[in-house]
């Protein structure tokens, strides 16, 4: 059967496009939907043959844990997508952080980063690298003087995350960017709240982009991956080191990343007013103490986000009153929104952030960013937004502080301190 010609110039086309047609010319089927090349290894022609595809990094069809069609194929969607040279996949976003951080420092090095990160970034910066006598200096992201105080001769990497999880905090992307310049450092910046839709990094100044691809990238909660995107020279040094970590990408996981982002333009811009349209109603409820959203005028930082954010994302973070009890009977009283960790997903997740970073900070360490006992955070999905907020107005209805709350908020942060928890 013959093959489908395929136009691979797509500069000029939309993100929906893009989603749907930038990796195209990567299926060398005649099926409109590429095959899942679940194999470990590839056949060679000839001696002449294993030497070529051994000798070339990254060739998609030598040994899938350092390429495989199918990562190749969602590579090149996720580079387009974000407006990069080049991208990488990798096993989780954790495994795309560390291979990044890695590939970059050295013993000896120095990292300027945020006060407020993920938790697994958090422990890569505070309990893995001085291990390999590395260095990290953690400032206020809100102040860019911050980091350009923090900077020394040795500072080889600038750590960002903006909109920063879970407290909804921006980092002044531009102003950091020519920061580290300046200082010949590298910047590299988890957009996974922002998402290239919303937010576009790499055209402020920024190095490197990664993201937990778990979250709106797959979109559907049934795959567990991570991306780094940035230009040539530098995707390639990082995939050298990846190789080694062993944090690969399996072909199926692909696949379904690739399927998820063929709907991911339509999803995030849903996410976007959904959250936007919780976030005003849940801003005006008695029961409410604050909602942190970049898109609300409210926002200590709403300025900032409108000059570099072209939209407001689907996370926002909200303090109930009565403190922890207060969240916890939100959570529970809740129809529609699903306990449980992650984010970015179809379905509205809805968490307790004190309980979820327990395995990470202490209760006070937690406060000092902004987690206090009554936050709750939510990734807003897709539902009927006016559903949404009737079932937010009528779990509100019944918040109250108890005894029994207390009691069941202390057990489930002796449970978090136990086992970890993780997101």
């Amino acid at each position: 059967m013959a093959k489908r010609s395929r136009n691979n110039n797509h500069s000029a086309l939309s993100a929906d496009t893009l989603a749907i047609h930038a990796d195209r010319h990567l299926n060398t089927t005649s099926a409109v939907v590429a095959p899942i090349f679940q194999t470990a290894n590839f056949a060679s022609t000839s001696p002449e043959d294993f030497a070529e595809r051994a000798g070339q990094p990254r060739h998609p069809e030598f040994y899938t844990r350092y390429s495989n069609p199918n990562l190749q194929q969602v590579e090149h969607l996720l580079a387009s997508l974000e407006g990069a040279e080049a991208a990488l996949v990798t096993a989780s976003g954790m495994g795309a952080v560390t291979a990044a951080v890695l590939s970059i420092v050295h013993a000896g090095a120095h990292v300027v980063a945020q006060t407020n990160h993920y938790g697994g970034t958090l422990n890569l910066l505070r309990d893995l690298l001085p291990r390999f006598g590395v260095t990290v200096t953690q400032v206020d992201q809100r102040k860019p003087e911050e980091f350009e105080r923090a900077m020394k001769p040795n500072t080889k990497l600038v750590l960002v995350e903006s909109p920063s999880n879970p407290v909804m905090r921006l980092t002044d992307l531009p102003a950091v960017a020519k920061i580290a310049k300046a200082h010949n450092a590298l910047t590299l910046i988890d957009n996974t709240f922002a998402t290239p839709l919303n937010q576009r990094p790499l055209e402020m100044g920024i190095d490197l982009v990664f993201h937990s691809a778990t979250k709106y990238f797959g979109g559907h909660s049934d795959l567990i991956a991570g991306a780094i995107m940035g230009t040539t020279e530098l995707i390639q040094k990082i995939w050298e080191n990846h190789v080694i970590i062993g944090a690969a990408l399996g072909p199926f996981d692909a696949w379904l990343l690739t399927r998820g982002l063929r709907t991911f333009p339509m999803r995030v811009r849903q996410h976007n007013q959904n959250a936007l349209a919780l976030a005003k109603f849940l801003e005006q409820h008695p029961a409410i103490k604050e909602v942190q959203y970049p898109g609300l005028d409210s926002h200590p930082q709403h300025e900032l986000a409108r000059r570099q954010m072209k939209d407001y994302g689907g996370m926002l973070s909200l303090e109930v009153k009565g403190g922890a009890d207060g969240a916890y009977q939100l959570i529970s009283n809740l129809k529609l929104g699903v306990r449980a960790a992650s984010l970015g997903a179809v379905e509205t997740l809805v968490v307790h952030p004190a309980s979820n970073f327990a395995h990470y900070l202490t209760p006070e360490q937690g406060m000092a960013i902004g987690i206090m006992p009554g936050s709750v955070r939510v990734s807003v999905g897709l539902e009927a937004v006016e559903e949404l907020i009737a079932d937010f107005d009528q779990a509100l209805g019944s918040v109250k502080t108890s005894k029994k709350g207390s009691q069941a908020h202390s057990a489930a942060s002796a449970r978090s301190q136990r086992s970890g928890a993780h997101d």
